[in-house]
């Protein structure tokens, strides 16, 4: 049930700015949204921002697992967004105080009231599990909702606040990815009140945010939440998202904040009792080494595989058993990563001395904790003769260790899942390379200096949602506008149809990949498909894994 009215809002003595309300019911109660324009001109909209979807997580509820969402009573207004999860921006190490309040999704829709039901589409942010929101600085609603789909962007608890791990029944982990599931269980029951179509749901993320997709296909927690998802740059097997020792480490951060115990409940209830601020921005380390991993390589709180302790556990095996089993959710996906992911590695320039100075640092973290320090050194000196490092030439070796670091962070390990999922033909994948090139690319163009051109890690987003921060300004007769629509049309078909090119109108077929052919479809100002992309960089990778004895 929904109603809308006019308003008039006297900005200033010389206009009046006008806009319509719209209230919704669901479950909880009744949501005052807006109608709006997109910032391109193309359509309206109706948005709905700073829904709660669980139960503040705090108190005695820090660090456990979501509770149902409260009802209210009267009509709460959704035209702001909520409180953002505590947390440190990992690009500009900024501290956002945020609130632990912040279990909080938006909801934009075309229509509240269509003839048919409309896709729905449920976007999880990315930074590392450690940072970032659902909201429109970076995620705004207007490209994609003009194509005829809802759209629902989350928060959830990041860093300590959502992946601590004590191995205990009240905190085994995961408490994060388990927000995500609350959130897809709400649109599962309130989406149609905005329109959607509570059976045709594409889950979809970014870097962080893909990881986080590709572990609801895997867990049965997730089953039959969605039929779709498109996992851009990330995967479960990239150094930032493999865990280690998590009871270890939240020992060791107690010992950092004061207490230092060998009882979980101790540990906890000494946890729980402090000032959020306290929790922000830690680092517990617990080797040596873990004080020199930067951003690309380690964050300490990520997802785990839990113990089976009686919980409504999340993960209780490894993704790459999980996968190999074939005993995951059936679900379509596209999934790929940008033409050079880490361009973003330039957004701290003291990156690549660190990395030229220890030879370790070249090595995935799987390696480094599984061989002896001098097979070790033995197989970085392989990598650095492969890529060329280090090169007297600076520009050079800016675009060398670009090169290494796309290659072993993100393509080689994506690459890992893709061929894990290629194995499974009870449904449809299809694999991209995104080559996109404008003034969009706010962080492929760090590049240009190096004499670098291509996509960077985070640029794709930028063609799909418009960011509010940056606000590039739209131009509809321009190429970037052009591959704007292009994007969010590939992207939204999927949606609708689980085929990316049901018809001619892009002038392409997206090939659907498997082992054999193994095609893909670059994206670019012009669609082009091939096969085998990067099968060089898999193999030196499989090559240099098989030599340090790690699977």
């Amino acid at each position: 049930m929904f109603y809308v009215w006019d308003n008039f809002n006297e900005a200033s003595t010389s206009s009046l700015s006008f806009y319509k309300m719209v209230v919704v019911t669901v479950e909880q109660g009744r949501l005052e949204g807006a109608k709006i324009r997109t910032v391109s001109d193309d359509c309206d909209y109706y948005s709905f921002k700073g829904i709660p979807y669980a139960a503040p997580p705090v108190g005695k509820l820090r660090f456990l697992e979501p509770q149902p969402p409260k009802p209210w009573s009267g009509v709460r207004s959704a035209t702001e967004h909520g409180p953002v999860c505590p947390q440190l921006n990992i690009f500009n190490l900024e501290k956002i105080p945020g609130s632990e309040d912040c279990l909080f999704l938006n909801v934009y829709t075309p229509d509240v009231s269509p003839k048919l039901p409309l896709p729905v589409m449920v976007f999880i942010h990315g930074g590392g599990l450690k940072c970032g929101s659902g909201n429109d600085d970076h995620y705004g609603p207007d490209f994609l909702v003009s194509h005829g789909v809802v759209l629902v962007t989350i928060n959830y608890r990041l860093d300590i606040f959502g992946f601590l791990c004590l191995d205990t029944k009240e905190v085994p982990g995961n408490a994060g990815l388990k927000d995500q599931v609350e959130a897809l269980k709400w649109v599962k029951r309130n989406i149609s009140r905005f329109g959607g179509d509570t059976n045709n749901v594409t889950l979809f993320g970014e870097s962080a945010g893909g990881l986080s997709t590709i572990l609801h296909v895997l867990s049965p927690l997730s089953k039959g939440l969605f039929q779709r998802v498109v996992v851009m740059s990330g995967s479960p097997f990239c150094d930032w998202a493999i865990p280690f020792e998590p009871r270890k480490r939240a020992f060791a951060l107690g010992k950092e904040l004061g207490l230092e115990t060998e009882d979980e409940n101790v540990l906890l209830e000494f946890l729980q009792g402090l000032p959020s601020s306290q929790l922000m921005d830690t680092k517990p380390c617990i080797l040596t080494s873990e004080h020199n991993m930067d951003y690309m390589k380690f964050y300490c709180f990520t997802y785990v595989v839990e113990k089976n302790l009686g919980q409504r556990a999340f993960l209780l095996k490894d993704p790459g058993q999980i996968l190999k089993s074939g005993e995951f959710n059936d679900v379509d996906v596209i999934m790929g990563y940008t033409s050079h992911e880490m361009i973003a590695g330039l957004v701290d320039k003291s990156l690549m001395e660190k990395y030229l100075k220890y030879d370790e640092s070249l090595l995935p973290r799987s390696i480094f904790y599984n061989c002896t320090p001098s097979k070790a050194l033995e197989i970085a000196d392989t990598i650095k003769k492969h890529y060329g490092i280090p090169h007297v030439d600076h520009a050079k070796q800016a675009r060398k260790l670009i090169k290494f670091w796309s290659e072993s962070v993100m393509i080689h390990n994506i690459q890992k899942l893709l061929a894990l999922l290629g194995e499974c033909r009870r449904f449809n994948t299809y694999f991209y390379q995104f080559s996109s090139v404008s003034e969009r690319n706010v962080i492929g163009g760090l590049g240009k200096e190096y004499g670098i051109m291509g996509a960077s890690h985070l640029d794709d987003l930028m063609y799909l949602f418009h960011s509010n921060l940056y606000n590039i300004p739209i131009d509809k007769g321009s190429r970037s506008y052009k591959m704007v629509q292009q994007f969010c049309s590939l992207i939204t078909n999927f949606a609708k149809y689980g085929n990316p090119t049901p018809d001619s109108s892009l002038g392409v077929s997206w090939p659907i990949y498997d082992n054999k052919s193994k095609c893909y479809l670059n994206i670019d100002e012009h669609l082009t498909s091939g096969s085998r992309l990067h099968e060089d960089v898999v193999k030196f990778w499989e090559n240099i894994y098989a030599l340090a004895g790690v699977q």
